[in-house]
């Protein structure tokens, strides 16, 4: 069977013409890549448009995805237009397939992949790119146009019968080698290009690789083994998923794409390989996502732990006691690296994605107040209890010394989940996580013989949960709010069932589920929320939220919605199965950093949650050990 067949039944072809340009693809027209370093973006034209060399957080070498003109690329495209493509996943890897059907000539697969490896610390910061001529006589045309320094500085090229050398100013090397002696010209756009005749059954190689000295003959890189060890890898890894419920290949697809995120050498996982891709086009809403949250880090701890990836789960836990270790928690999320986050600053020579301006790296909101970290870590501490692993005293006491803290400060306003720009306040979901902190902190307590202590914060925990109870609810006492005081709601309130504060079948929890629903939810989706938060222009609805969703309804016996609205989520996924951070309701275009860590997360929890649900339901089975997800 023609392996593009499946690609063809789910993926609608991309007609690609004369006039279709980079920055006219959307968001999701890209698939990922990676070495558990850093990932790139390739484009359904052929194109890599971002990648940071050496590792996430890495100043751009390809950045076209932020300014089609200045940006810098790479790219293997048919010359002849119109053409179609299709992307698709070789099976259960990360290895990206593109098929070019060229109108009039024939087709071509690309196939991408970044070489990986067992170890962490050897990562070659290699892309490896093979054209095959699978029938026909057909033109691609070579591009590799460099821009070092998130496009700051153009390179100088030395040209070889290998391939091309591009040297930066201050020393940045990236070499582009191919299988085949090409005749490359200069662009008028930048960078270079070359020509290739490729008849059926030719291959061609292209390789790009940091820091190279000079560029090597193709065989020098062996491409071919890395490809194999590449693909066994991937399977193997694959092969370890747990679930086994109605949605398998979403939970494996999103798997897959949380293990890139991964930045081997240290366990931490970034929210997103990329930066400033806008929460809504032409806005300002333009963050850097290429660090790890502590909050992300644990949630992915519960995430992977559900489907079977305990190694991964210790490696993010790794990374959590790290950061707790070096800085006692006093921040929010970290470099890859869990060193401190770089200040906030923009780069005014980049016209953004779309012209949605500022660019920006670094992160302006690693200064916030967000209290209700605390909760996702000793929730994190908690799960990893469950799962068979035993917390270190060391470890422990850094807990101790977080909680000492959160005992002097969780009657404070805090910024929150959702890093607004706009001011603090009593915001129910972190005063919530913080009865999280207290009484997943008084259960491990015990297991260090420390009753005292666990008698104490179990009674903190207590007194925060009578103040959500009171303080939280709308003046009718019916449903709650997003912070004290207020009157609107928050999509973190659908976590309330979720992390046990109450039933899910409390009326105050029904009527809380079905205020969002009204408030919030355009289309089948979730918004975060609706009130001020002191930035302008719009953004889209939020994937995770629309996830929360799913577990509140699923968990409050409505399973038949719960799958429904699982699957308006799930299909919002792009034509490989990546989410982004939001989604326009209306048109159902990807907004916001790509992927988005979060996004899968929630995908699978949500689909864990129904699992469960489905079991309960249709077996009247006892719960799963794997799958029991309320503490």
């Amino acid at each position: 069977m023609d392996i593009y067949s499946a690609a063809r039944r789910f993926n609608r072809p991309h007609s690609l013409d004369a006039d279709t340009r980079g920055e006219a693809l959307p968001i999701g027209a890209r698939g990922l890549i990676g070495d558990g370093t850093t990932c790139a973006l390739v484009r359904l034209d052929g194109a890599i448009d971002w990648l940071c060399l050496p590792r996430f957080d890495s100043p751009s070498v390809f950045g076209q995805l932020l300014d089609e003109r200045r940006g810098g690329v790479t790219a293997l495209t048919p010359v002849r237009r119109p053409y179609k493509s299709y992307q698709r996943y070789d099976p259960d890897t990360n290895v990206l397939d593109t098929l070019f059907e060229v109108t009039g000539q024939g087709s071509i697969r690309l196939t991408d992949y970044m070489p990986w490896t067992n170890d962490p610390r050897a990562a070659i910061h290699e892309v490896h790119r093979r054209l095959e001529c699978r029938d026909g006589d057909v033109e691609i045309n070579v591009v590799f146009d460099p821009r070092f320094g998130y496009a700051a500085h153009a390179p100088r090229f030395e040209v070889s019968q290998d391939g091309v050398l591009a040297i930066g100013p201050s020393g940045e090397r990236l070499a582009g080698a191919l299988s085949r002696p090409c005749i490359w010209q200069e662009r008028p756009e930048g960078g270079l290009s070359a020509t290739l005749h490729m008849r059926s059954g030719e291959r061609v190689w292209m390789v790009i690789s940091w820091d190279a000295p000079r560029v090597a003959p193709i065989s020098a890189y062996r491409p071919f083994e890395h490809l194999r060890q590449t693909r066994r890898h991937w399977r193997t890894w694959a092969a370890q998923l747990r679930y086994d419920g109605p949605w398998r290949h979403y939970v494996m697809r999103s798997a897959l794409t949380l293990k890139l995120l991964q930045y081997a050498p240290s366990g931490g996982m970034v929210a997103a390989p990329t930066t400033s891709l806008p929460e809504g086009i032409g806005g300002e809403r333009n963050w850097d996502y290429r660090y790890v949250w502590m909050r992300d880090a644990a949630l992915c701890i519960r995430a992977m732990n559900l489907i079977g990836y305990s190694q991964e789960s210790l490696d993010f836990f790794h990374f959590v006691g790290n950061a707790l270790t070096r800085h006692e928690g006093h921040h929010i999320f970290y470099t890859v690296e869990g060193g401190i986050v770089p200040d906030e600053q923009s780069l005014p020579w980049l016209s953004g994605f779309r012209a949605s301006r500022p660019v920006r790296i670094g992160n302006g909101a690693k200064d916030q107040l967000q209290l209700d970290n605390a909760g996702y870590l000793l929730d994190a501490a908690f799960v990893y209890e469950r799962f068979g692993n035993a917390l270190s005293l060391r470890f422990w006491r850094h807990l101790v010394k977080l909680m000492d803290r959160m005992q002097n400060d969780w009657h404070k306003p805090d910024h929150g989940i959702w890093e607004p720009r706009g001011g603090m306040h009593h915001n129910v979901h972190t005063k919530t996580m913080l009865w999280v902190a207290f009484d997943r902190g008084a259960r491990i307590a015990t297991l260090f013989g420390e009753e005292e202590l666990a008698l104490s914060w179990r009674l903190q925990a207590e007194r925060i949960k009578a103040e959500v109870l009171t303080r939280g609810l709308d003046p009718s006492g019916r449903h709650f709010v997003s912070h004290y005081e207020g009157t609107d709601p928050d999509a973190t309130l659908l976590l309330l069932p979720a992390y046990g504060l109450l039933p899910a079948t409390d009326p105050r929890t029904l009527e809380t589920i079905s205020f969002v629903q009204q408030r919030l939810c355009d289309r089948g989706f979730v918004y975060r929320y609706h009130y001020d938060d002191g930035l302008s222009g719009p953004e889209g609805a939020f994937i995770l939220c629309g996830f929360w969703l799913v577990e509140a309804l699923a968990m409050a016996g409505r399973l038949d919605e719960a799958m429904q609205v699982f699957e308006r989520h799930a299909e919002a996924s792009n034509h490989v199965g990546l989410l982004g951070e939001q989604v326009d309701p209306e048109s159902g275009m990807l907004l916001g950093n790509f992927p988005q860590g979060f996004s899968h997360m929630g995908l699978i929890h949500a689909a864990a949650r129904i699992d469960l649900g489905l079991r309960l339901r249709d077996e009247r089975s006892q719960r799963h050990p794997i799958l029991d997800l309320e503490a």
